[in-house]
């Protein structure tokens, strides 16, 4: 199924130049990105391809290959193996072309994408777990009622339909052009991209862009074979790709000029960053060339240059927007993560905090506050805070550490950011007397030392748990341990402090989880 064909980059101009894209594609702007550009000192260009119909560059290809059947393979009708993109992109082209599409998907895929494939008229069939099953399935239903295979990237028409991308921003950007990023999961984008520009614009850099965890290019590239990833990570699915082409390994080997590896917190970051200049929420793959962007000029050291980002898919998941937002303060590194050791003494948690306020850059927003009573002699606090710069989690850590409090660093530990932020807690024999309350905090420097210092010392804290979630306040779950014959001084404790709260301590969670059977 995969191409054999070695075209030259001549071939290639003209296959590029004549493609049949514009029946089904839009050209798509080419914007800047103001305040990236800005922040960074060089001009940052957004191709934006998650504007097209199916909100992806695939049906550029699709669509080019399709159009190139003959009237008797179109009669037969056409079939692909896809999940995500190419999928829409085939069913779409088809659909224009009035030919039959069967779309090969793995039982695996969630329900609104084999809705958004069916609406656009393709032929669903659910077949295996994996890609690698759909597609073996897809070889069988081809040979069976001689279909023709619609590649999802190793084949020319396919490579020449995705490099009208390049063609458009040449036109739309006449003037100097450093590097062009494109994220690559098979390679086709990349090949029909690195063709049209190194023919007409040598001195144009083509950067190509990889997942840390779905690197197969990229090592392919290294070792000079095509290289089989035995597992690719799934946060970037529209990139998730196991094996890359042999026509686009041998492009790709001879054209692009460089590459970036990119993790999941900075993808994250550069999600952000788009939905900031555009208002729009791009899917990881396609936020891969903006993270590459960033992290080219950081460590190149670069100023005054002119890059462009191929913004490739926008088929985002609706769910995933948690985590991407709560992973992009760290991929930005607008955050610092740390577990901090303090004396399970009174005063000790006033002392930490007044510690906090006190560090070099402050005023610092706390971004999170775990905390659950588990030991008499040491207290173990999950903490998170605002940056403003590479490296300054490494200088709060030793700051912190010189004021007494141990401090480990957690902002890069994947243990920490994925799971264990969220399990702080737990029932514990020492939370005697506890009362549990929900507080609305004012989202403001001095509102957790205001709490603290109107608390009576015989009063102590056994549980924290505060997240900052953007908004103007603050949500912030406390466990104080109070005993009854204090009840009517808590009471105007409550009173005076003025912030709004509700009393959990009956709440059966609560009593589940985090109280001590009594």
């Amino acid at each position: 199924m995969s191409s054999k064909t070695h075209l030259t980059p001549a071939d290639y101009l003209k296959k590029i130049l004549t493609a049949r894209v514009y029946d089904v594609a839009q050209e798509s702007p080419l914007e800047l990105a103001s305040q990236l550009s800005q922040r960074l000192g060089n001009r940052v260009l957004l191709k934006r391809e998650d504007q097209q119909p199916v909100f992806s560059f695939k049906l550029r290809g699709a669509y080019n290959k399709m159009a190139h059947l003959s009237p008797a393979q179109l009669k037969k009708g056409v079939i692909c193996a896809s999940a995500g993109n190419h999928a829409q992109g085939v069913a779409l082209g088809a659909s224009k072309l009035g030919t039959r599409a069967v779309i090969v998907m793995p039982t695996t895929t969630p329900q609104v994408k084999v809705d958004a494939v069916k609406g656009l008229g393709g032929e669903v069939v659910l077949a295996g777990d994996s890609y690698s099953d759909a597609y073996d399935h897809a070889a069988k239903l081809q040979a069976k009622h001689g279909l023709t295979f619609i590649h999802p990237f190793d084949d020319p028409d396919v490579i020449a339909g995705q490099g009208t991308i390049a063609m458009e921003i040449l036109r739309q950007h006449q003037g100097p052009l450093d590097a062009v990023f494109v994220a690559i999961g098979g390679g086709g984008l990349i090949s029909g991209v690195a063709n049209y520009i190194k023919a007409l614009r040598p001195e144009i850099k083509v950067i190509g862009v990889q997942m840390s965890d779905s690197d197969a290019m990229v090592r392919s590239v290294e070792q000079g074979r095509r290289v089989t990833l035995q597992d690719v990570g799934l946060f970037s699915d529209g990139t998730a790709v196991k094996l890359v082409g042999e026509e686009t390994y041998r492009i790709s080997r001879e054209l692009v000029d460089d590459y970036v590896i990119v993790d999941t917190d900075a993808v994250c970051a550069a999600i952000k960053d788009i939905f900031t200049d555009t208002r729009s929420i791009v899917e990881p793959s396609g936020a891969l060339a903006v993270a590459a962007i960033k992290q080219y000029v950081a460590q190149h050291k670069l100023k005054g240059q002119t890059f462009a980002a191929v913004l490739c898919g926008a088929n985002m998941n609706f769910d995933r927007l948690r985590f991407v937002a709560e992973r992009a303060m760290v991929g930005e590194e607008r955050e610092a993560l740390f577990a901090v050791t303090i004396p399970e003494e009174r005063g000790s948690f006033r002392r930490f905090c007044e510690a906090i306020e006190q560090l070099p850059g402050a005023p610092r927003n706390v971004t999170e506050f775990n905390y659950r009573i588990g030991s008499s002699q040491a207290a173990h606090v999950f903490v998170g805070l605002s940056t403003s710069g590479k490296g300054e989690n490494v200088k709060i850590a030793n700051y912190l550490n010189k004021k007494g409090f141990q401090a480990l660093d957690l902002t890069h530990d994947e243990l920490a950011k994925e799971h264990v932020r969220h399990m702080v807690g737990g029932p514990s024999p020492l939370a005697q007397d506890e009362r549990l309350l929900n507080f609305t905090f004012p989202e403001r420097p001095g509102a957790l030392l205001k709490f603290l210092s109107s608390m009576q010392p015989g009063w102590n804290i056994s549980l924290f748990h505060y997240r900052n979630q953007g908004a103007d306040y603050g949500r912030t779950l406390i466990g104080m341990q109070v005993p009854k014959r204090d009840n009517k001084a808590f009471k105007q404790f409550l009173s005076d402090l003025g912030y709004p709260h509700k009393e959990e301590t009956d709440n059966p969670v609560y009593q589940l989880f985090l109280r001590q059977p009594q």
